[in-house]
């Protein structure tokens, strides 16, 4: 993988930098000057949704601070990409009801699903990796007898699929090729599509996502902050201030009731990111195991 540049933080005191921020319940207030600070401002990137942009963060530093999901972070960290994260769930979430199947075509349960053919919009995908982990781990399916489908390439240039990930025809989309029978269960996402026809391949993900969490401890973690090292090592009170503000941002939206899906700060990251390091080493999408602490520097791992 060939690294681009680091971009030089100029040394003034007031800076605006690249970013690459959605705008969710725990980051509006950042997005709308409810919460802001006298030393940074932001440059928000256009991209909707936000991972149409981590291509262009992780291939051409085009951000200086932003959103990243999990597995493209763990991929580009493995290959040097001069970033660090800060301890900020940006988007997280349980995943157990993210793959479904189709009724008129026969009831599929996670003990089904070894040996046949499902589909996910890209293998890196980290949705895929949670589900991916969640089926072997929980319910013990053989994920190299599976055939994967995908739609998309990998954000982090240099990736290779495993050999049994295949690409689907241009002309193809994912909930279409699951109603025509072409897949056996497919990983739609968040929101199931409203349609009749489909169903969650775990039948009470609520309850499976209870039974894992007690068991795991873990927050299934999608989109983290990230700031680059040159920021980091340049201008660490700038680094600081984006941590408060996230941190503010997030306590606008009130208190969580239940689980916090969105833990901030690394202990309560821990979990998740160990897990995370662990599934995807075993899926092959990165080449060794890493440390939580590996994933930060020495400024972003004492931020709060």
């Amino acid at each position: 993988m060939t690294l681009p540049s680091e971009r030089m933080i100029p040394l003034a005191e007031f800076l605006t930098l690249r970013t690459l921020l959605a705008d969710y319940p725990v980051t509006h207030a950042m997005r709308t000057g409810e919460v802001a600070s006298p030393l940074v401002r932001f440059d928000f990137a256009p991209f909707k949704p936000s991972n149409k942009g981590f291509k262009p963060m992780v291939r051409e530093n085009a951000f200086d601070f932003g959103e990243l999901a999990i597995v493209t972070y763990l991929q580009a960290r493995e290959r040097g990409w001069p970033f660090v994260l800060l301890p900020a769930t940006i988007v997280g979430r349980f995943q157990h009801h993210c793959i479904a199947y189709n009724v008129e075509r026969g009831a599929v349960r996670p003990e089904d699903l070894s040996g046949k053919r499902i589909g996910v919009r890209a293998y890196t995908q980290t949705t895929g990796m949670w589900v991916r982990g969640i089926l072997q781990n929980q319910y013990g399916v053989d994920l190299s007898s599976i055939e994967w489908l995908t739609f998309e390439e990998a954000h982090v240039v240099g990736y290779e699929n495993p050999s049994n990930v295949v690409l689907a025809p241009p002309d193809k989309s994912l909930k279409d090729m699951l109603l025509d029978g072409e897949l056996d269960a497919a990983m739609l996402g968040d929101e199931m599509p409203d349609d009749p026809r489909l169903r969650t391949v775990v039948p009470d993900p609520k309850a499976a996502a209870e039974a894992w969490y007690r068991q795991t401890g873990a927050i299934p973690v999608n989109h983290l902050a990230v700031v680059s090292e040159a920021l980091c090592r340049e201008r660490p009170d700038v680094v600081r201030e984006l941590s408060r503000l996230l941190n503010e941002s997030k306590e606008r939206v009130g208190p969580v009731e239940g689980i916090d899906t969105r833990p901030s700060g690394i202990e309560a990251l821990r979990p998740g990111l160990e897990l995370a390091i662990r599934y995807s080493r075993q899926q092959g999408l990165i080449c060794r195991e890493m440390s939580v602490e590996e994933l930060f520097d020495d400024t972003t791992i004492g931020v709060a």
